[in-house]
């Protein structure tokens, strides 16, 4: 018993020791790595020194206990490694990832690749051990540990940009080395031949199929999430289980990188997760998984240190030298992709260019952790690697993390200020400036109303007043921003707000997963645009345009006659137009009550004239929808109050609980009957196209006099046809192979002396057939038009059974003909 007891005695005391160094570390302003890197190497120390005395005081137990640990490298990593860097790519921001994947694959793979070779050849021109074993150490220093990095660029404000670069590097820079690693330390084993084609293809071959087995497993997960329930703890239980499934099925059952394949499902979460938990469910999540990468993180960087202590107690001096050689190449590995093909990628506008002042910081920055350690560990420990190259590898990679944490880490902060990258830039800044003097606008009013409710002599207001009169004036001032740069910040400020406002009425229950999904794609597009285009790109994405999946399911219909896709997508489509109206009314507002203050009335104007473009598009197809299905639009607008009121009341329900006006169990009681109810009107209402043949056929006046089995036969030739607002159903100029009969809605047909209005029971396309002429006008729907199309063969072959329908048929197109020659010939007058 005691044997187990020692051991768990030492972990808890670690725990402790890694919570205490946070206030300590944030006091000595140090990186927190840092400080654990100092406290494991301190702790290795003393085992070394006391863990052979006896002794059965609690210190002397927990001595043995942390000698007696007994994690091996391979645990190490199996261990703390996937929720390690789970957790990292699940906090990334994907979009912002997305904006700079170029850049981050190229300081990630690209980087990794050069690191190693570079390290390789040097240290192999110096080092009697050879290239190999020189190349393997280049792979294990190759990775990059963004904890210390970031969060000093999070305690100086470091700029957006940078973090991002830094963290999506990170990620896929340890999938791609320790992928690399794996290569060469079977070169060094003598399991694989060395090979550059075989070593480059087993890279490819590891890499991809771990993308592959991450992605698969991710999306399999995400699909499981809402059937969880909203349960919080299953969700999160499922997402622990999917960073350990991504790194042993890759590992274990296909040979490929479980690093890549953790990083991958982290990315895939991190994009589909938000859509699939609620958004105070998400936010849950992650700060549970704040909390699992913290202890993963410190213990693994205390444990490591510890070990390394053991390791580095054999270095020499012919050792400091090569570690600062290492130093050396892998400063200049760096810079090498840094200054090389960085700025030609940029050039090809294939990456957005990146700053000499960033460059510094990054090259800087690149901090070796916890990762390097473990795996200069687990050659330490393999006995199937030689010994010298064991004592090389291991001394060296741990002897040049700890230079990067105590020497870069703590420099890393003065460079930043050096290079002014601590601070915001003139446009952020007088933003701020301007948000301040607003926010101390009636500052004293209401300080003393506060004072008089505290019962404080009013004497104390103007000291408090007077600490921020500085502020205040700085608030004033500041550099006047360009009217198209302060639009540009109002339209993405406006974009944010309307994606937050899907996911809160997502969260409300008001619209479905599938909706709110496709929505918040559209909100992110739509800032995409705006970020390079500005307000034309606003004005463009913005447009209440027709997607690609209700055009598939026009094509569907058209073409195949297959009706439920189509009814499904116009259905959508309905609800995303309704959602969108009450969100950018909401807009609307926000622009008015705070975007204007901040921006100015200028700015505020011109991006109310373009949410009004919006609003006015929105409401047109919306329009449209209403006027060719009144009764889905008032049984989809029932839907949604029927929502909104089951909202309202579980508010009212939730106050009075929190008021403890009513008991756990009457609350509970209450949201059963809530659930009930809401699962009722969930179901939304179905989408009758109207697409009734014999019905439609009888609508149209010259078919009135027809039998019973001439409308049958007549009906099984029409095809229905759902035309869309702005489409254009024939062309001028495009030979005609079918007329059309309107059965509901309106078209227009822009001849030269003027567009003329169709509407139901009309007749068009059928000059074409009967003169055997060209199509002479465009005929363009202006609303939702259901239409009848007869092929020229079918009508051939019907009208010949009804002489008298062709009669009219052909009258109608002779009137057609004259008309248009008339109004040509006063055209050419």
């Amino acid at each position: 018993m005691p044997e187990i007891l020692t051991p768990v005695l030492a972990v808890a005391a670690l725990l402790v020791a890694v919570s205490v160094s946070v206030p300590v570390a944030a006091r000595l302003r140090i990186p927190h790595s840092v400080l654990l890197a100092a406290l494991g190497l301190l702790l290795g120390l003393v085992v070394m020194v006391r863990q052979d005395a006896g002794g059965s005081m609690m210190g002397d137990d927990l001595v043995r206990g942390l000698g007696n640990l007994g994690i091996s490298a391979p645990a190490f990593l199996a261990i703390f490694l996937p929720p390690l860097l789970f957790s990292a790519g699940l906090n990334l921001d994907v979009r912002r990832l997305f904006d700079e994947i170029a850049a981050v694959l190229l300081l990630a793979v690209v980087a990794v690749v050069v690191c190693t070779g570079v390290v390789g050849f040097l240290l192999g021109w110096l080092s009697p051990l050879g290239i190999v074993p020189c190349l393997l150490l280049g792979s294990i220093i190759a990775t990059t540990d963004p904890a210390a990095v970031v969060a000093i660029f999070r305690d100086l404000g470091a700029p957006r940009r940078l973090s991002v670069l830094v963290e999506g590097e990170s990620i896929f820079n340890d999938a791609a080395a320790i992928a690399l690693f794996s290569i060469l330390l079977a070169f060094v084993t003598g399991t694989a031949a060395p090979s550059f084609g075989a070593g480059a293809m087993a890279f490819f071959t590891s890499f991809a199929g771990g993308i592959a087995v991450g992605f698969v497993l991710a999306r399999a997960i995400c699909g499981l999430l809402p059937s969880m329930g909203g349960a919080l703890t299953a969700e999160t239980t499922l997402t622990v289980a999917l960073a350990y499934l991504s790194y042993v099925i890759a590992e274990l059952y296909f040979q490929v990188s479980g690093v890549v394949a953790v990083a991958t499902a982290a990315v895939v979460m991190a994009s589909y997760g938000p859509l699939r938990l609620s958004p105070a469910n998400w936010r849950s999540l992650i700060q549970a998984w704040s909390k699992i990468e913290f202890w993963a993180t410190s213990l693994i960087f205390i444990m490591a240190s510890m070990v390394a202590s053991r390791v580095l107690s054999e270095a020499s001096l012919s050792d400091l030298g090569f570690i600062a050689l290492l130093a050396v190449a892998a400063i200049l590995a760096r810079a090498l992709v840094l200054w090389g093909p960085l700025p030609l990628l940029s050039a090809l506008r294939l990456v957005q260019p990146v700053s000499n002042r960033y460059k510094a910081v990054i090259l800087w920055g690149g901090l070796r952790g916890a990762v390097t350690m473990v795996l200069a560990i687990a050659i330490s420990e393999n006995m199937a690697v030689p010994q010298e190259i064991r004592r090389f590898v291991a001394i060296a990679a741990i002897g040049f993390v700890l230079l990067t944490l105590f020497l870069n880490a703590p420099t890393l902060g003065p460079l930043l200020r050096l290079l002014g990258l601590d601070r915001l830039d003139p446009v952020e800044r007088a933003l701020r400036d301007r948000v301040m003097g607003l926010s101390l606008v009636g500052l004293r009013d209401r300080v003393t109303e506060v004072a008089r409710d505290y019962g404080l002599e009013p004497g104390l207001v103007d000291k408090v007043v007077s600490t921020t009169r500085p502020a205040s004036e700085a608030g004033a001032g500041g550099v006047d921003i360009p009217l198209p740069v302060r639009i540009q910040v109002g339209l993405l400020t406006l974009v944010t707000r309307e994606r937050e406002a899907y996911l809160d009425h997502f969260e409300q229950q008001t619209i479905s997963r599938r909706l709110v999904a496709i929505l918040v794609a559209g909100a992110d597009a739509l800032a995409d645009r705006v970020k390079v285009e500005g307000v034309e790109g606003y004005a463009v994405a913005g447009a209440a345009r027709i997607g690609r999946r209700l055009r598939f399911a026009l094509w569907l219909h058209r073409r195949l006659g297959w009706s439920r896709p189509l009814a499904s997508e116009l259905a959508d489509w309905f609800e995303m137009l309704l959602i969108q109206r009450l969100v950018l009314r909401e807009a609307r507002q926000f622009n008015d009550r705070s975007i204007r203050p901040v921006l100015g009335a200028d700015a505020s104007e011109k991006i109310a004239a373009r949410l009004a473009e919006r609003m006015e598009a929105v409401q047109r197809a919306l329009a449209a929808l209403e006027l060719q299905y009144p009764v889905y639009a008032t049984a989809l607008g029932v839907q949604h109050l029927g929502r909104a009121a089951l909202r309202f009341e579980d508010r009212q329900y939730q106050l009075k609980r929190e008021e403890a006006l009513i008991s756990r169990e009457v609350f509970e009681n209450l949201q059963a009957d809530l659930r009930a109810r809401r699962d009722a009107i969930r179901r939304r209402p179905a989408l009758d196209l109207g697409f009734k043949l014999a019905e439609m056929v009888r609508r149209v006046p010259m078919f009135a006099k027809l039998t019973e089995s001439q409308l049958e036969r007549l009906a099984r030739m029409l095809r229905p046809i759902l035309a869309t607002p702005g489409e254009s159903v024939v062309r001028r100029g495009e030979r005609g192979d079918a007329m059309y009969l309107v059965a509901a809605g309106s078209l227009e047909v822009r001849l030269p002396g003027g567009p003329v209005r169709l509407a139901t029971g009309d007749v068009f396309g059928e000059m074409a057939l009967v003169l055997g002429q060209p199509r002479v006008a465009d005929v363009v729907s202006i609303g939702y038009s259901q239409l009848l199309c007869l092929d020229a063969a079918d009508f051939r072959r019907f009208v010949r059974g009804v002489p008298e329908l062709r009669a009219e048929i052909e009258a109608i197109a002779r009137r057609r003909s004259e008309s248009n020659l008339v109004e040509a010939a006063e055209s050419g007058d």
